[in-house]
């Protein structure tokens, strides 16, 4: 019967606003974290959207100073030697499906993906969740500053590229036919690149989070991401580049889940006392 009771005895079971004991999937050495109010993390989740859809706006025409910075970039690009944007467009063009199916990806998997991404976290891993959101802010708001001060047309408005506007033409598009009558989006934002940027922090997110040998394969979100918005004509090389360099000082400036936090001793082991014969002192 002792032995019975010393087996059920284990941690405390979590109260309410805590998480549980980690699970297979968490790294270890972490500590379990508060997770934070629901309706809180909602209300800041929505204005971060909301700020990120609308702020654009706020950058929205410049037209000529887009287009000279356009062929600024593309001039550059050139002179790295970096592959042709049109050279990955080839390899969508193959058939209409595929074409279909890249433009459907740019348009529909950026923000379900990462409401899902964050969501997941919260529920799993408030600690990972917290750092995500702020990671995200911070790299949001670098990027609005950005395209208010450097407009830049994406490479299917430019006529040197020779490239081809493949939403426009074989749909769906999320953007109006000219910029324009687009009163939702800025299509002079191309720089950086948030489809790409969020979707690196999501493969990051996730691989911080599990500890699964297969994690690095998150990684593919990113580079399918990649290749995407580049074959649509949507985004330049450098567009993802610079959201890989605004992402990177925003990790640096956000304290990871754990860092800067010892962890709790370990509880004193108890003396297994069953086995001493009677009237030997304890």
């Amino acid at each position: 019967m002792a032995a019975g009771i010393r087996g059920t005895r284990g941690r405390r079971p979590p109260g309410p606003g805590t998480t549980a004991t980690p699970g297979p999937d968490e790294p270890e050495g972490r500590e379990a974290a508060a997770r934070p109010p629901l309706l809180r993390e909602f209300v800041l989740v929505t204005a971060l959207f909301l700020v990120y859809k609308f702020g654009r706006l706020v950058a929205n025409g410049h037209e000529a100073r887009a287009f000279r910075n356009a062929d600024r970039v593309w001039d550059a690009e050139r002179a790295l030697h970096l592959p042709g944007e049109g050279t990955i467009q080839q390899l969508l063009m193959h058939g209409e499906p595929l074409i279909r199916a890249a433009n459907t990806y740019y348009a529909a998997v950026h923000f379900p993906a990462t409401i899902a991404f964050l969501g997941w976290l919260y529920w799993r891993h408030p600690a990972h969740y917290v750092w995500s959101r702020q990671v995200l802010a911070l790299l949001t708001g670098a990027a609005l500053a950005l395209h208010l001060l450097m407009p830049l047309a994406p490479p299917r408005m430019l006529a040197a590229t020779g490239l081809v506007d493949t939403a426009r033409v074989y749909g769906p598009s999320v953007y109006g036919a000219t910029p324009e009558a687009d009163s939702m989006a800025n299509q002079f934002a191309a720089m950086p690149s948030l489809h790409f940027g969020w979707a690196l922090m999501v493969a990051i997110g996730l691989i911080a989070a599990t500890r699964s040998r297969r994690r690095v394969l998150w990684l593919l979100h990113p580079l399918l991401t990649l290749l995407v918005i580049v074959g649509t004509a949507n985004h330049y090389w450098f567009d993802a580049l610079a959201a890989a360099a605004l992402l990177g000082l925003a990790l640096l400036a956000v304290r990871g889940p754990g860092r800067g936090t010892a962890a709790p001793p370990p509880l004193p082991r108890q003396r297994d006392t069953t086995a001493l014969p009677a009237g030997v002192l304890r």
